[in-house]
């Protein structure tokens, strides 16, 4: 690979949020003091930060070594993709309505219907997540509904700014298809999705919850960090979501690494129907362990949270770190097989797949 193209994929891995924010930051409490459920804190110089401080990613030479790595990954991709599943279109395209149901459409990705409304959670649908449409991690498999085929959306939840979770020309096809959908972001997203003529955006503040037709849609912490250019560490917020309705609860964590929080979420808003976890991008652990986490700690997690069910998201779709594609559902579900007694049931969805919740 000539010098120059090599330079182009190292910078939009990183642009891409790949690798952890290099930022310094100012001092926060110690962990096992940090108080998760208030509205984020900031640095002296106005950028978020974890109520744990900085969060380390590794040696200069753990970073290279992963960066080549993921240059080779662009070569040789793996196999091990989750597979497709069509009951989702099969459930839309009859035109059922009513109860609560999720579908996977890939990645982070999920379709909700509950107590009457329906809504996307960091919706790409693009080939890459990239900042570059021509270079970088590719789809594995194709959306769980094609886009053309996706019923009424109510609104949208955007959990941070990376490029495998905040995608705008997917954003843009939304907001055209329907200007009515109400997109929510952490603060100080806003600004993008205006720029592009999204006018419906509505962020928040950790602990700030906005009323959308009857449901209660909560901003909450997550173990995380912003990113999406070479230049803007940490300017923008990073969350996860609860949708809280008159019949059904349901959590979203985003993209986190496991932290005290998601016990004071449970504690304030639990227990939940359905929590949506991330199980996948956490190798190598060196670079990877405080902003992913992984299939264990999901479950932990869910547990945390009062979960009745977990549902895994985050693996198999875009190939982003060093796990096998098809380590993570096996693990999370052979930890959750070992739980006793069982606190909760864990589902691996097909890409496409629905069930009630």
């Amino acid at each position: 690979m000539p010098a120059l193209r090599k330079f182009v994929v190292i910078a939009m891995l990183a642009g891409a949020g790949v690798l952890g924010s290099l930022a310094t930051i100012a001092s926060a409490p110690a962990s096992e003091t940090a108080k998760w459920f208030e509205p984020a804190p900031r640095s002296e110089d106005g950028r978020f930060i974890n109520p744990i401080g900085q969060l380390l990613h590794g040696t200069p030479r753990a970073r290279w070594s992963f960066f080549w790595s993921r240059i080779q990954a662009l070569r040789l991709p793996q196999g091990g993709f989750p597979s497709r599943d069509d009951s989702g279109t099969a459930h839309f395209g009859a035109g059922t309505a009513g109860g609560s149901t999720v579908t996977w459409i890939g990645h982070s990705t999920l379709l909700i219907e509950m107590d009457g409304v329906r809504f996307l959670t960091d919706p790409i649908w693009s080939k890459r997540a990239s900042p570059i449409p021509w270079l970088g991690p590719a789809r594995l498999v194709e959306p769980g509904i094609a886009f053309d085929d996706l019923p009424a959306i109510d609104f949208v939840l955007i959990s941070h700014n990376h490029y495998d979770h905040l995608d705008l020309p997917t954003l843009e096809r939304l907001a055209e298809r329907d200007p009515n959908v109400t997109f929510y972001v952490p603060l100080g997203n806003a600004d993008l999705l205006r720029s592009r003529g999204i006018a419906r955006v509505e962020e928040l503040d950790w602990t700030e919850r906005a009323i959308f037709s009857g449901v209660e849609i909560h901003c909450l912490p997550a173990q995380h960090w912003s990113k999406r250019s070479m230049t803007d560490d940490l300017e923008t917020l990073w969350s996860s979501w609860a949708v809280i309705g008159p019949e059904r609860r349901f959590y979203f964590a985003g993209d986190t690494g496991y932290f005290g929080g998601f016990a004071e979420v449970g504690d304030a808003l639990g227990p939940f129907d359905l929590a949506a976890v991330p199980i996948g991008a956490y190798e190598p652990s060196e670079l990877m362990r405080l902003s992913h986490m992984d299939p264990e700690e999901a479950l932990r997690a869910a547990i945390d949270l009062g979960a009745r069910t977990a549902v895994a998201i985050h693996f198999g779709t875009f190939e982003l770190t060093d796990e096998p594609l098809a380590e993570p559902p096996q693990r999370f579900l052979t930890a959750a097989s070992g739980q006793s007694p069982s606190l909760l049931t864990a589902w691996v969805l097909s890409i496409g797949e629905i069930r009630q919740f």
